[in-house]
């Protein structure tokens, strides 16, 4: 691999370290900030050497998990979390060879499509507006339980329609 210039270097890994961020559970702005931090310390470093996008990618995600326990520690808060190649080891089955994580995200939109209308509105109104339950019943006419197992339901179809197009995409990158 030739060595990337540090506009494509931000370019191509930007959104894969700013997702992770997320995963780790910063919000958009921490994220945000961090992501900018991570590129700056990384390219600063005179010693700094991309072996491969997989090596960098995960030189780039140390560095902002670095980055990200030491921002806690000056604000006083510590997460217990797991531990750094067991989160590195989640993010590579998520992501996979997709580095930033963009496949996947698609995946998720158009099986987001999939769903009905009541199951899409039931997973917005519980993860975008972080509705209680027995409130999402209410305002789709169905009980706690009944919003429980219709988002459920609707989980399990998205995992499974994700994993699918994932490997689907990575059967047909193999041809």
């Amino acid at each position: 691999m030739s060595e990337r210039s540090p506009a494509e270097l931000i370019q191509h890994h930007q959104n894969g370290i700013w997702r992770y961020l997320r995963v780790l559970g910063c919000d958009a702005t921490t994220a945000d900030d961090l992501t900018q931090e991570t590129f700056l310390r990384v390219l600063r470093r005179d010693n700094f050497v991309q072996h491969s996008d997989e090596a960098t990618s995960e030189y780039l995600r140390r560095t902002a998990y670095n980055l990200l326990v030491s921002n806690h520690r000056k604000l006083g808060r510590m997460q217990v979390t797991d531990s750094p190649s067991l989160l590195d080891e989640s993010w590579q089955r998520w992501a996979g060879k997709d580095l930033s994580g963009d496949e996947a995200v698609d995946a998720l939109r158009q099986c987001m499509e999939q769903l009905t209308d009541r199951a899409r509105e039931a997973l917005r109104m519980r993860f975008v507006e972080n509705t209680p339950r027995v409130e999402i019943g209410e305002a789709l006419g169905i009980s706690d339980h009944g919003a429980r197992n219709l988002m459920q339901r609707a989980k399990a179809q998205l995992r499974q329609c994700v994993a699918e197009r994932l490997q689907s995409s990575v059967d047909t990158s193999k041809v």
